[in-house]
């Protein structure tokens, strides 16, 4: 008999726990193990890595203002002037049997060439050591932004994978019953088809039951192109290629979080990167003004040099000497000032945001601790509300077995058990989705 027929074939349109494996085709992907993945390959990560690496780069590169400066360098010149070396009468002392040298006063000359020098030059900054120390704390502040620019990065793509990866157990798990309903759409046709023959159902049953099988049919389609868009972005977010195929495995307990609004702030607020990079900014700040401070400071080297003037016939060929070179630069026209005056309205600007990244947390922790208790409660009332549809369809076969109801009535029922299910698995998204958010919004170690 049909009504036997109807209840066998609808009692397998329910969907799936998503406690059962949702695995598709290709190698089965765990979500720790997405996790992992996306923070080995993915490509905004390894950007932030990149950051780091140049930022210890630019430290080492400061470090190095601190050794000896070696200089070399060859002139190649016109004199626009005669050169003149006089030396007067016995200049170069007395010679026994020759008298003094020169005998007379006498002027060695060289008329206007082009003359090539050597130089070299090797400086030992002195005074210059405070603002290049100054300099150096400021690069490795720096550095470590970059550092908790790479903590930030890397939650956040965490909670974009998590938050992909329940998409595709979702979408995986709407497929699977999707095609359940169409395998007992189809079956339901066949069976009406030959009760039709026997005249005992009316043709628009089954027209009814082919419109909701077409329906079905499209529903599966939409779901399947739903899921390969979402394993698509997944494999993205992994840094591997877009066509890689992978199944999904069943979405594990969230493990124990702060309730408690005040606690859970109090968490945020010592792990967020956001904040340590703000009070890392405002010291920065803070040395950037120390460091133009010092530049009020005289410039005071030690210095070892060399000068050779190759071509020259009047000049030695060999001048070596150590020096003390100081270089002040006396009047500035208020230029030191006044960028030190831009650099205490950048404190202060780094300070407010301090202040204001700090007060975002907090208010971000409160939102996200509220949004998962709706989520909690959402998925109790879905959870009823498919139990209360199951029950319905349950009531309405009883009622079509003893002929108090159409077949019509049936099908409503299943329809209503079927959205009943989509809202379930929608609540379930939402808590998954909610519990990742909250871990971000506390500053989880990725």
């Amino acid at each position: 008999m049909i009504w036997l027929v109807v209840w066998v074939v609808l009692l397998t349109l329910p969907v799936r726990a998503w406690s059962q494996s949702t695995g598709g085709p290709g190698d089965l992907l765990r979500l720790d193990e997405a996790v992992s993945l996306a923070l080995q390959s993915n490509r905004a990560v390894k950007n932030a890595v990149v950051e780091i690496e140049k930022a210890e780069a630019q430290v080492r590169a400061a470090k190095t203002r601190r050794l000896p400066s070696p200089q070399v360098g060859l002139t190649e010149a016109y004199t626009l002037l005669p050169l003149d070396l006089s030396f007067k009468r016995g200049d170069l002392g007395t010679l026994p049997g020759v008298g003094p040298v020169p005998a007379e006063d006498t002027t060695i000359r060289q008329n206007p060439t082009f003359l090539t020098s050597l130089t070299a030059k090797v400086s030992q900054p002195l005074s210059q050591l405070y603002r290049i120390d100054l300099g150096i704390d400021q690069q490795e502040v720096s550095r470590d932004i970059a550092r908790q620019s790479l903590r930030r990065e890397r939650q956040t793509i965490v909670n974009q994978v998590k938050a992909t990866y329940y998409q595709v157990v979702q979408s995986q798990s709407a497929l699977e019953a999707a095609e359940e309903a169409i395998r007992s759409y189809r079956e339901l046709v066949r069976v009406i088809e030959d009760q039709l023959k026997e005249q005992a159902v009316l043709r628009v049953d089954l027209l009814d039951v082919q419109n909701r099988l077409a329906g079905a049919e499209l529903n599966a389609l939409t779901t399947r192109h739903d899921l390969a868009t979402r394993k698509e972005q997944l494999n993205y977010l992994l840094g591997r290629p877009a066509d890689t195929d992978f199944g999904v495995s069943p979405v594990p307990e969230g493990g124990p979080i702060e309730r408690d609004a005040a606690g859970a702030a109090a968490v945020a607020l010592s792990q967020r990167p956001e904040i340590k990079q703000a009070g890392l900014q405002l010291k920065s700040a803070e040395y950037g003004l120390k460091v133009k401070k010092a530049e009020f400071i005289p410039d005071l080297s030690l210095v070892f040099g060399y000068l050779s003037p190759i071509t020259s016939d009047v000049l030695p060929r060999n001048i070596a000497y150590v020096s003390l070179e100081l270089s002040w630069e006396i009047f500035d026209w208020g230029r030191k000032r006044q960028e030190a005056a831009a650099l205490r309205g950048a404190i202060d600007q780094a300070q407010r945001s301090l202040e204001d990244t700090r007060a975002q947390v907090e208010l971000d922790v409160r939102s996200r601790l509220r949004k998962l208790e709706e989520a909690e409660v959402r998925v109790r009332v879905t959870q009823l509300g498919r139990e209360a549809a199951r029950e319905r369809l349950r009531v309405t076969l009883n009622r079509y077995r003893e002929k108090a109801a159409l077949l019509r009535d049936v099908l409503q029922a299943q329809a209503s058990l079927a959205g009943a299910e989509d809202q379930s698995q929608q609540g379930l998204l939402g808590l998954w989705t909610a519990h990742a958010d909250l871990e971000r919004a506390l500053g989880a170690a990725e």
